[in-house]
């Protein structure tokens, strides 16, 4: 069975993420900007949801955590949550 680690950030539109991105690609620390910016009850923990299985996330999640490139940021991808950036740490 595939597992994965994420970490995310999570806000309301599509501007706010890639404004957030913006500031990734400049260096700025992910975790930092999580718990600055996410709306996610992750935010606590820099974003990180820890290790899951597919089907544990939402399909849009789940296809870039393991279809993806590991350790890059991805998106904004949409969810009924919001705009998610992603970065997946490792999969198994």
């Amino acid at each position: 069975m595939a597992r994965a680690s994420a970490r995310h950030i999570l806000v309301k539109t599509r501007e706010e993420a890639e404004k957030i991105k913006q500031l990734l690609a400049k260096g700025e620390d992910f975790g930092l900007l999580a718990k600055r910016y996410s709306q996610c009850p992750s935010k606590k923990r820099g974003g990180d949801l820890g290790e899951f299985a597919p089907g544990q996330m939402v399909k849009a999640f789940d296809d870039v955590v393991f279809k993806k490139a590991v350790l890059e940021i991805h998106g904004p991808v949409k969810t009924r949550f919001g705009f998610h950036l992603i970065q997946t740490l490792y999969r198994s």
